[in-house]
């Protein structure tokens, strides 16, 4: 089966192009926040994913560079965070592995929550010069969803890096849309759910 494999795609939800088009460039975070969070909420709304949404910004402009939302149980892959997404079509809209690299523009990832294992991992590859996240691992990890192993110390971690991290921009906002995706019972995929 594997050799058949030419191409490694994904699906992105209909709805996201149009919900792209709503917003409007701006430098200040809590803005770039709460479209991230309207995106959260509408991957709920529209049963395409996990109550989570990344974006990559340009830092000076505000530009909106790419819009993710989770996708691990639309698109059956453990891997697609709305981080990851983000990133990855971040990078596909530069040309470049590096959003850091000579010649770019600062870029900034913007997420609904602070970033599990998976996604840390993932953030001081992607050349992101600042983090800014809503809820917090705690409140992600008390409506049922694993966020691995992290470093206990993540921020000082990416701060030593040179990677510049804001949190708890509009905290209580992002828990909201954790408490609707528990409260119409959205699916928690945690791996071996039936043995935890």
């Amino acid at each position: 089966m594997a050799e058949n494999l030419e191409k490694f795609c994904i699906e992105l939800p209909s709805w996201l192009p149009t919900f792209n088009r709503q917003y409007t460039p701006s430098s200040e975070i809590n803005d770039q926040m709460q479209f991230v969070l309207k995106a959260a909420h509408e991957n709920v709304a529209q049963n395409t994913g996990g109550p989570f949404a990344a974006a990559v910004f340009e830092t000076e402009s505000g530009k909106l560079v790419s819009l993710g939302v989770n996708l691990v149980t639309s698109q059956q892959l453990s891997i697609l965070h709305a981080e990851i997404v983000a990133l990855s079509l971040a990078q596909r809209e530069i040309g470049a592995y590096d959003l850091g690299g000579s010649g770019q523009p600062h870029h900034q990832l913007v997420t609904s929550s602070e970033p599990c294992a998976m996604c840390f991992g993932a953030i001081p590859w992607s050349g992101v010069t600042r983090v800014i996240t809503g809820s917090r691992d705690s409140d992600v990890r008390a409506i049922g969803f694993d966020e691995g192993p992290k470093l206990k110390d993540w921020q000082s971690a990416l701060t030593s890096r040179g990677i510049q991290v804001i949190p708890d921009v509009a905290r209580s906002d992002a828990i909201h849309v954790l408490e609707v995706y528990r409260q119409q019972g959205g699916h928690l995929y945690n791996s071996r759910e039936s043995t935890q």
